[in-house]
This record gives structure tokens, C-alpha cells and sequence, in this order.
């Protein structure tokens, strides 16, 4: 009862806020999650062929500027106003949704991703601080609790259905999110109410500077700043859920397993996220980790609430660890889909025990501060991301890089990859020079040069995350 009590006391602002950041979430991880996929499949597929490293530069530097812009832009939006810096937010991320869309080449496809991440940036900071301030100490913890359970129902919708929209075309994935934001407008235009009074006296220059020179002010405590210093390698390995993941097992694992064994159980369910071919798209697997934190999230926080933040931190992110070794070490689709419940698991226990942590050390007149330095190990953490998953996933499990290292071995002739020739033409071609079908081309390939090797790179970072966490604990924060 005291839950239904509470939930009267939400004014419609606040359920305004709510259903604009499920929509917001639902178009960006819509296209997010298959973002790497548009990037670096073949051209003859309907997407842009680009290279693992080419991919890596522009989602983890728009990444990144989207986790650090914040700094700047809510002290934009207290001077103008949350409601004009919405409909700009919505305005950036629906030209930027546009122009993915459109542009083919690395140039062109790097500026309209900065542009769509800045989109981002304008939005990150308000609705949360919107969360906030239509919350008392009474209904906070059910509010955040309700903001958290909507980033996931977007999180878990959007790519759910973009799985099924990429297998007609590309253009449908970009025109769902494009028209998910759109609704955005309206909910903005009927729903939302101006929350402040916009500040006057120091200019809006003055007011970026201010940000800044308080980022200094909180970066001055070293412990913290060595703390989110160890931070970086969890978002590093975290954000290769959406790097490197559907990458991977569009490379390298046949899902019809899994298809065949939901259809054996719901055929109807199977028949309605599979694919034609008896298969279930990368996307539309990447998505349950949102599904699972749906499902789990409660049990899992009344689980790690009796830990200390720091010890609930580095078992969830030994656990992800594990997560992440069974999502990149084998072909087998269910253990790949438990891979992803394992790392969900981890994610559960490890992500909003940053938070809590970040605001427990804080002093109590610099929280604030402390909040908003908090999402510099997630930007550091995109960019380093972005980096592993380019170069470093190319060397040791892209498909083709590899074959093209068997082609020099064996001295064939084979023309380069090209605005005519693509990627799938390539490995055809090896194919048959090689006396083999495409299937038995990449069991080689996997068999000789063992792409799995990347779980190492991975877990690794993961694991040595929980190393420096438990030397700092011991030896930094002991004294």
C-alpha cells in the first residue's frame, strides 16, 4: 500500500520525464546495438564495409564526447532552460539519425555519429536532473527506481525490434529511431513543465568555466581521481556489449541452435525474432542483457545491499568478467545466451554500486561535483573501448583480416576489397580458390588462427579491474 501511496505523489512532469527517456533509450540503443554491425559488414549487405579500426575511432570517440559533453551542456541547460535544450536534444539526434542513414563514407559517417552524440549530450543531463527535482527524500528511491526500469524497457525494445527490422533493410532501423524520437516532440510540447527559473547574473560562458574549475576542484582529492582511474577498465570491458559483441557472433557463431530450440518450445516467439534463414540476429541476442536486467535487477540489488559498494563492485565485475569469457570463447549459441545472463548478473551488481559509491565518499557539500565527475571513467572508457575493438579485435578475431592472412600464406590471387568487390565477394572468392564452401572457410579459420583469443583481451581487462580495486582497498584506502 505504502507503494501505491507513493506513486500518487508523482506530479505529471515527472511521469513525463519518464516515458520521454523510454523513448529516447528505445531510439538510440535501437540503433546502437546494430551500430557496429552497419559500420563494418559488407557492402553488398546494405552497410558500409568499413574496416574494425575505422569502426572503433567513430564509436568510441562520439562515445566518449557523449559522456563527457554533459559537463558542458547542463550548465547550458540551467541558463536557457531544460524544455529549449530538449527540442534541441531531439532536433540533433534526428538529422544526426538522418545522416547515418545516408552517408557511406568514414569522414562523412564520423561527423554525423559526433553530431548524433551530441544530440545525446543535450539530452543526458536533463531528464535526470528532472528525476531529482520532481522526487522528495520519501519518493526518490521508487522514482530512481522507476527512471532505471524505463532506460531498460528502451534498452530492451529498441534493439529487440531493430533485430528484425535490419533483416528487410537498414533504412528501417534508422526510420524507427528517427520516428521514436519524434514522439519525444510531442510528450516535450504537452507533458513537460519548465522546472526552473532560469538563472541570471553570470553569463553562459562564465557558467561552462564554473563547470570546469569545479571538475578541478574534485579532481584535486587523488584517491578519487586514482579510483576512477581503475573504473575506466570496467566501462572499457562492459561497452564491448555493444563494440564487439554483435560483431563477433556475426562473424563467427551460427545461431540456428538457439532458433531451433525456442521454436521447439513457442514456434510463434521464434518465427517472430528469428530470421528467414532459421537464425536469431546478433542484435536481437545482444538485446536480452537488457532483458535480463529487467527481470533480475531487484533481486540482485536486494542481494549486493548487504555488501559494502566497493566489495559489491569487484564481485560484479568478476562476474561480468566470466560473462564476457563464455560470450567470446565458444560457437555455441546457449552458452553465448548464458554468457550474456552471467554478464547481466554482474552489470546488476557492479554499475549502480558505482554510483552509490561515488555518492557515499563524496564530501557533503561537493556531491554534486563528485556526480558529475563520475561519468569521466565512462567517456575514458568508450574511447579505450573503441580502441580494443578496432585494431586490437581486427589483429585477433575480424574475419577477414584473418583470411587475408591465409591468402598471402598460400600466395592466391585475389583482387582487394573494394566500392565493387565487397567483403562477402572476398571471402567467396577465397572460397573457392581454397576448394571449399563458406561454412568449412570459416571452421578453418576459427581452427587455425582461434579468434576466440579475444575473451582474453576482455575478461582480462575486466579481471585486472578487480585486481587494482582490491590493491586499492587494501593498501590505499586502509591508510
Amino acid at each position: 500500500m505504502k507503494f501505491l501511496s507513493v506513486l500518487k505523489n508523482y506530479n505529471t512532469t515527472f511521469w513525463a520525464a519518464n516515458v520521454i527517456e523510454l523513448f529516447e533509450r528505445w531510439a538510440w540503443y535501437g540503433f546502437y546495438m546494430a551500430f557496429a554491425l552497419y559500420l563494418v559488414n559488407s557492402k553488398d549487405t546494405g552497410a558500409l564495409g568499413l574496416t574494425q579500426a575505422q569502426k572503433g575511432i567513430i564509436m568510441g570517440t562520439g562515445s566518449m564526447l557523449l559522456y563527457f559533453l554533459p559537463v558542458i551542456t547542463g550548465a547550458i541547460a540551467d541558463k536557457v532552460g531544460y524544455k529549449r535544450i530538449l527540442f534541441l536534444s531531439f532536433s540533433v539526434y534526428i538529422t544526426g539519425f538522418y545522416m547515418i542513414g545516408s552517408f557511406e563514407t568514414f569522414g562523412w559517417m564520423f561527423f554525423a555519429f559526433i553530431w548524433t552524440c551530441i544530440g545525446g549530450a543535450l539530452f543526458k543531463p536533463i531528464i535526470s536532473a528532472m528525476i531529482a527535482r520532481n522526487t522528495t527524500a520519501e519518493t526518490s528511491s521508487i522514482g530512481f527506481g522507476i527512471f532505471y526500469m524505463m532506460i531498460n524497457i528502451g534498452g530492451f525494445i529498441g534493439p529487440f525490434i531493430a533485430g528484425v527490422l535490419m533483416q528487410k533493410s537498414w533504412d528501417f532501423v534508422f526510420y524507427m529511431s528517427i520516428i521514436t524520437m519524434g514522439i519525444n516532440y510531442f510528450i516535450t510540447a504537452f507533458f513537460f513543465r519548465e522546472p526552473i527559473i532560469k538563472e541570471k547574473g553570470s553569463s553562459l560562458l562564465k557558467s561552462i568555466a564554473n563547470a570546469f574549475v569545479n571538475i578541478g576542484i574534485t579532481l584535486q582529492n587523488w584517491k578519487y581521481v586514482l579510483f576512477l582511474i581503475i573504473m575506466i577498465l570496467f566501462w572499457t570491458a562492459f561497452n564491448q556489449l555493444y563494440y564487439s559483441f554483435p560483431v563477433f557472433v556475426e562473424q563467427w557463431i551460427d545461431t540456428s541452435p538457439l532458433y531451433d530450440g525456442i521454436h521447439a518450445v513457442w514456434p510463434w516467439l521464434a518465427e517472430a525474432i528469428g530470421t528467414s534463414d532459421g537464425t536469431i540476429t546478433s542484435v536481437t541476442l545482444g538485446s536480452m542483457d537488457a532483458f535480463f536486467i529487467i527481470v533480475f535487477q531487484l533481486m540482485v540489488s536486494a542481494l549486493v545491499m548487504r555488501f559494502r559498494p566497493l566489495a559489491a563492485m569487484m564481485g560484479g565485475i568478476l562476474v561480468l568478467a566470466g560473462g564476457l569469457a563464455l560470450m567470446f570463447s565458444n560457437q555455441n549459441s546457449w552458452l553465448i545466451l548464458l554468457g550474456i545472463l552471467i554478464f547481466a548478473l554482474g552489470e546488476m551488481a557492479s554499475s549502480p554500486k558505482f554510483t552509490e559509491y561515488v555518492g557515499r565518499i563524496a564530501p557533503e557539500d561537493k556531491k554534486a561535483l563528485y556526480m558529475g565527475t563520475s561519468f569521466l571513467p565512462i567517456a575514458a572508457g568508450h574511447q579505450l573501448a573503441g580502441w580494443l575493438s578496432g585494431g586490437v579485435y581486427e589483429r585477433i578475431a575480424d574475419d577477414v583480416y584473418l583470411l587475408k592472412q591465409e591468402v598471402a600464406k598460400r600466395g592466391l590471387s585475389i583482387p582487394e576489397i573494394s566500392d565493387t568487390f565487397s567483403k562477402n565477394d572476398f571471402i567467396s572468392a577465397a572460397a573457392e580458390k581454397m576448394n571449399m564452401t563458406n561454412g568449412e572457410l570459416s571452421r578453418f579459420i576459427w581452427e587455425t588462427y582461434h579468434p576466440s583469443n579475444i575473451w582474453i583481451v576482455y575478461a582480462g581487462v575486466a579481471v585486472s579491474a578487480v585486481v587494482l580495486l582490491w590493491i586499492y582497498n587494501r593498501f590505499i584506502l586502509a591508510k
